[in-house]
Parts: structure tokens; sequence; C-alpha cells
């Protein structure tokens, strides 16, 4: 009877909740792969934290050290409280201006970082209780940004902290990957712990790490998931690794080289996949490049309304069918990656509004789509409709995630483009911060998960994104109908914007940072009016006195 009802109570859990951890989706394209010639790389669902603010250059005395924070991410502190101190390393003398968040994500000399928490076998799992290391990736992150201008140099790097300081993860007990980027190239880096029981003293690495070159005319995503497969150690160009890369392995007896078969790096040290990573392997090959092989046939079929529901029949392809990376088949812009964003999975069986236990009767004897159909059903509603949770890109639970474009052939303050939207990017428009932008709007780093605040653009998107449950397939028109006009002319009048702030930058660089700074800020603070306003007439037009 108790393990029936033990048995019961994990089923539920595994049907009806979700670990934040496995949220990030990433995605990277090469400057020879983009609409604009530009690097781009993506994050959806960063940390908790919100809050986006600038952190200027600073400058230290010899032989000062750099303090290690944990609790970076939590949301619910001071805004430059970064937590408790764990550890030290050696501080340089001068650190460069980025915008710093739960991830940090780009600095004022265009150097870009995305990152997706991705699976690790059980037996490398560490927590600050179990071993020593005290190294976080979004700690890695912010001494990289702080340090580096080239992505190359910002990958060895953050390996060296890995290797030096032990790897720890942060959210829940996943690996990392970060993608690694500057204005010519970007690396995918991805590293492992080595388990409990690591300290500084052994002298041995502290996280076991591998990096791939991105070739310049490929585009890769990672769905929490590693991507890389095989790797030349002799291609120094296009690999960089760990010493213990493979030995780590060798010693605990995953991989044998007697064999005769190759390491593949993804195999070894990932467990088996899951449909959570490859429904969205699937889903960015089948856009970016559906002719590079025949993928599994994953669309919604109107003659088999319950297609979706019968896994048993469901191809369950290998791992192996997903390239480390792909050249698209069209040039891949900012809009195109804010789309794929955004995407809840429409038209396919991984579209949880498609489930029959939406439909009901119209009055005429036929059965339509109720509008209470949401691709974000609460776990409360999952129950009550015997949903199981199919995770799509765009997420309620999103907190916030980017776009970053990196130009060279502009000066770094205007070349660098930081999109980023907050909370769920289903709704939240997507608004630019410049690499040379002074300050962030106040209504961008402003927000408490405790108490809500009408002058945070979190709470208001947030407060828009909740009300959607009252009628959400209406709702969800109303507020594309005011935030795509306004994203639109963003995008339209992006040019000239950067043509004024050149003129303006060959006169007086700080004046053109000015002029940068106070545009962004201006479109943050008309994102919180929007919101404010949506959120009035949607409650005034969705009331429930009106039925």
């Amino acid at each position: 009877m108790k393990l029936t009802k033990l048995y019961c109570l994990l089923l539920i859990s595994i049907l009806f909740q979700y670990p934040d951890m496995f949220a990030c989706t990433v995605m990277v394209a090469g400057k020879k792969a983009t609409a604009d010639g530009s690097v781009m790389i993506s994050h959806t669902d960063a940390g908790q934290d919100s809050r986006i603010f600038r952190v200027p250059a600073q400058v230290f005395k010899a032989g000062e050290k750099a303090p290690v924070y944990w609790g970076i991410q939590e949301a619910d502190r001071a805004l430059n409280d970064d937590g408790k101190i764990i550890g030290y390393i050696p501080q340089v003398t001068k650190t460069f201006a980025y915008f710093q968040s739960a991830y940090s994500h780009m600095n004022e000399y265009q150097l870009g970082i995305a990152e997706s928490t991705t699976s690790q076998r059980d037996e490398l799992f560490v927590t600050m209780e179990t071993g020593k290391q005290i190294m976080t990736i979004e700690q890695a992150m912010i001494f990289a940004l702080q340090r580096y201008k080239k992505a190359r140099e910002a990958t060895q790097f953050i390996g060296e902290l890995m290797t030096t300081y032990g790897f720890l993860p942060s959210t829940g007990d996943g690996s990392e990957t970060l993608v690694i980027a500057d204005t010519e190239e970007a690396w995918v880096f991805e590293v492992f712990s080595v388990g409990p029981g690591w300290t500084p003293e052994s002298r041995k690495p502290g996280a076991v790490w591998a990096a791939q070159r991105m070739g310049d005319d490929q585009a890769a995503m990672i769905p929490n998931w590693s991507i890389i497969k095989e790797i030349n150690v002799t291609d120094t160009k296009n690999f960089l690794v760990s010493s213990n890369y493979k030995q780590e392995a060798i010693d605990r007896g995953w991989y044998n080289p007697a064999s005769g078969k190759s390491f593949v790096w993804q195999e070894t040290y990932a467990p088996l996949p899951e449909e959570y990573a490859t429904s969205r392997f699937w889903l960015f090959y089948q856009t970016f490049s559906p002719n590079l092989k025949k993928w599994p046939d994953r669309f919604l079929d109107p003659a088999n309304p319950f297609k979706g529901m019968q896994p048993y029949y469901q191809v369950v392809e290998p791992l192996s069918l997903y390239p480390f990376s792909a050249t698209p088949e069209k040039k891949i812009s900012v809009q195109d990656l804010i789309a794929f964003q955004r995407s809840t999975f429409e038209g396919t069986i991984y579209d949880m509004t498609s489930y029959p236990e939406w439909l009901v009767p119209d009055g005429k004897g036929n059965y339509v789509k109720s509008p209470l159909a949401t691709p974000f059903p609460g776990s409360d509603m999952r129950k009550l409709i015997k949903q199981t949770y199919r995770r799509p890109v765009a997420r309620h639970r999103g907190h916030y995630g980017m776009v970053c474009q990196l130009r060279g052939w502009l000066p770094n303050e205007i070349g660098g483009v930081y999109w980023v939207y907050l909370d769920n990017p289903y709704f939240s428009p997507y608004v630019p911060i410049y690499a040379g932008n002074l300050s962030v709007a106040e209504t961008y780093n402003l927000y408490d998960p405790n108490k809500y605040d009408e002058k945070s653009a979190r709470w208001a998107i947030d407060f828009v994104d909740n009300l959607a449950n009252l009628k959400f397939q209406l709702i969800s028109k109303d507020v594309q109908e005011i935030r795509n006009p306004f994203e639109n002319e963003i995008f339209t009048k992006q040019a000239l914007v950067e043509e004024e702030a050149l003129k303006r930058f060959k006169k007086d660089p700080a004046d053109a940072q000015a002029y940068l700074t106070d545009y962004s800020n201006s479109l943050m603070n008309k994102v919180t009016e929007m919101f404010l306003g949506l959120r009035n007439s949607i409650i005034t037009k969705y009331t429930n006195n009106r039925e």
C-alpha cells in the first residue's frame, strides 16, 4: 500500500511538474549564416534575477582578490548584492563594463555569452556539502565579461577557472553549456562536474570540459543537452579541452580505448536523451535546415486529432540524428531567432493547445477549440484536464532572455545590440540595449518576486501573462495587436538610429553613448506603460461581470 502511494506521488510529480533548471534554449549563428553578417547568440528562460543593470569598468590595486559568490541568480536581494562569498581568485587591475543579471550576457567590447543548463550522469553531481568546488557558471561568465574581449580567450579562461577552482552546479544537479561569441566567431563550451570529494589540494582538475568552434556558415541550438560529439584534439583551431577530457571517462569505466570505438563526448558524459531536449532539436533543424535529413514527422494531422496522444507509434530517434551544427537553408535574422524563442510548437504534436481536452461544443453540433486553450497551462489546469506537460520553447516561467547581435564593422558602442525580453517571450517585446549604453532604465532593474510593483516592467508583463488565462486564445491576439507594431517600429528604425549614433560617435563618442542610452531607456519605459495599459484594457474587456 505504501509503495503504491509512493509510486503514485512520483508519477504525479513527473506528469505535472517540470524543473526550472532545464529551461534554457540557446541558439548561435556564425557571421556567414546570418542575414546581416553579424555573429548572433540567444538565450531564453534565464535565471530568476531578471533585473538588468550596467556594472561600470573598475580599477583595482595589484594583489587584490576578486570574491566568488554563491547566489548571483537570486532575485530577492538588493540589486548589487551577489550573495554569499565562498572563495576568492586573483583580481585584475582593470575590468570592463558589462550588463549583469542572473546570467550576464554582454560587455562593452561585444563579448557575448549565453547559457543552458544541461544533463550529466548522476555520478558527477556535486554540492557545496560534498566537495570543495566553488565556481558556478554564472560567476565564471561575469569574470570572463570583466576581463576579455575575444571569444577564444574567454573560453580558455572559463575552462581554467573550472579546472582550478572546481565546477559547482548552481541550478539543480545539471552540467552547463555556454555559447561564447565575439564579432568574428563563436565557441560552444561544455563543462561537467567531477563528482563529490574533489579538493584543490588534490591537484586534479575540478571539472571536465571541452569547447568547439562554430563554423562561420553554421547555426546550432542547445536544448539543455550536450551537442559536442567527436573531438579532434590536434585541431587546436577548432577544439579546446581540459587535460582530463577523456581520462575522466576512462577512469570511471565509461570509455575503453581498447574497444576501437570512437570517443563521443555527448554520449559519454550525458545520460540517455529525453524528449524535452529531442523535441527542440527536432524543431530547430526542421525550421532552419528542413532538407538536411528526413526528420521525424511530428506535424499535426487534421484527420487524426489523437496523433500527439499516441507515443507508442512515434519515432524515437537516436541523438546522433542531430548534428553539432548545420548550415541554415536561409540566412538567419534577429527576428528569426525571436520567432523561434516564442515558439509553442504550433502545428506539431507538442502543441499543448491541440489536445482534444480543449474541444468544446459550439452549439451547432460541432466542436471548437476553447478560448481557454493555452500552451502554458499551470499545474492545477493540467491536473484538471489530465494533460502531461510538454515543454515549449517559450515558457511562462521564463524570467527573461535575449538575442545578442555582434557586429564588427561598427564601433563596439554601437555594434553590440543586446535585445532583451522580460518574463515570457510569447508576450514580451524585445528592446535593444547597446554595448555602449551607460545605464539601463530603472523599470528593467526593478523586480522583487515577493512584492508586486507597478514601476517594474517584469511585473507589468507578468500581470498580463497571468490575465491571459482568462481567455488565452483571444487575449494573446489583443496583446500582439499592441506589441507587434511597437516592436516592428524598433526594427524599422534601427538603421536610422544607428546612423545617427555613428554620426555623433565620430564627433564625440560620449554623446553617441548618451543618445543610445536615452533611446533604449525610453523604449523600456514604453514597455511598462504598454503593459499597464494592456492590463487595464484586458480586465475591463474580459471581466467576469459580463457573463
